[in-house]
């Protein structure tokens, strides 16, 4: 078995590739040819061990340290695109969104799916909540959804604007805040009120005119970047803007036109352990690293041949199931 890297980047494009990178050379070091549909959404198991890739209908697991070609795990209920995918803090199980109007859970031994939530409504972004027991999601209507695990049914809904469709969902790492960013340009943040054991209560606090062009990705900072607390939006407007979530304030617009920098829509971000950099992935069919203190982009990752639509990164301590 190969040394597993101990920062995994990938990336997935519309040339139907996904790829690894070494984050510090830029070096693509492996490509999986992914032919059967585009990748929607990439993201890292806990532990690092693997990969899932959210495609059309599929969402297929690939081992991170292996040369094979071959997904390791296939899971197959969805009936559309798969618009979102992510996993339980310990990796016990996944979660996903599609565009057949579902939220679907998974265990990663099994193939079969778990459970289903139906949103009646094309989703775009599903979000765990950090307390592991709620889903949010949100869907082509602007319908926005908490999904309580432990009651197996919806226990919120809003609308923040009707009929403009929810592109994008983040929580704050200690779940005060949840951002939801839509095809607008607008991101509308709430507060989710401590001291209470569920997170129902969505308290309205900022409304931020974010962009001009859709946002096709919020981000908010993780823990380790504190006290700092950072939103990312990237958009369809060639930026990527980081706010001070003290204010929403504007702190940064991460763009270069011409010599470097995204020319073309930025369909995806993410940010390092730390908060201390961000990647970026474009339809200028690069994926970029960011220097949060400068501004600037400080490595270019080329060689997918058509837009580079979602990255994973997984920088941090591997965290396994006790």
């Amino acid at each position: 078995m190969t040394q597993q890297p101990s920062v995994i980047l990938a990336t997935a494009s519309y040339d139907h590739t996904i790829r690894f990178w070494e984050a510090k050379s830029g070096r693509c070091y492996r490509t999986i040819q992914y032919p059967e549909s585009q990748v929607n959404r990439l993201e890292i198991t806990p532990d690092k061990r693997f990969l899932a890739a959210a495609g059309n209908p599929h969402i297929r697991l690939f081992d991170v340290n292996s040369t094979s070609p071959q997904p390791v795990m296939s899971y197959d209920s969805h009936t559309n695109n798969v618009m979102a995918v992510g996993f339980q803090c310990d990796g016990k199980w996944m979660y996903s969104g599609s565009e057949d109007g579902t939220v679907k859970i998974w265990d990663l031994r099994a193939p079969g799916c778990q459970r289903e939530y139906e949103s009646r409504a094309a989703v775009n972004t599903v979000v765990l909540h950090p307390n592991q027991t709620e889903l949010i999601s949100g869907d082509q209507n602007g319908n926005i959804r908490v999904w309580d695990l432990t009651a197996n049914s919806c226990s919120c809904e809003l609308v923040p604007e009707v009929d403009t469709a929810v592109r994008s969902l983040t929580v704050m790492w200690d779940g005060s805040l949840v951002v939801a960013a839509n095809n607008k340009g607008t991101c509308y943040v709430w507060r989710l009120l401590r001291g209470t054991q569920t997170m129902t209560n969505f308290e309205p606090l900022h409304k931020l005119q974010a962009h001009d062009g859709y946002i096709l990705k919020c981000l908010l900072s993780p823990e380790f970047c504190e006290p700092q607390r950072y939103l990312a939006t990237a958009s369809s407007d060639s930026t990527v803007k980081i706010w001070n979530v003290d204010g929403f304030t504007l702190e940064k617009t991460l763009v270069v036109l011409n010599v470097s920098g995204h020319q073309r829509w930025v369909w995806d971000c993410v940010f390092s352990v730390d908060g201390a950099y961000l990647i970026t992935a474009s339809s200028d069919t690069t994926a970029r690293l960011w220097s949060m203190s400068t501004g600037e982009d400080i490595r270019v990752y080329q060689g997918h041949h058509k837009a580079t639509v979602c990255c994973a990164l997984h920088d941090g301590a591997e965290s396994t199931a006790a």
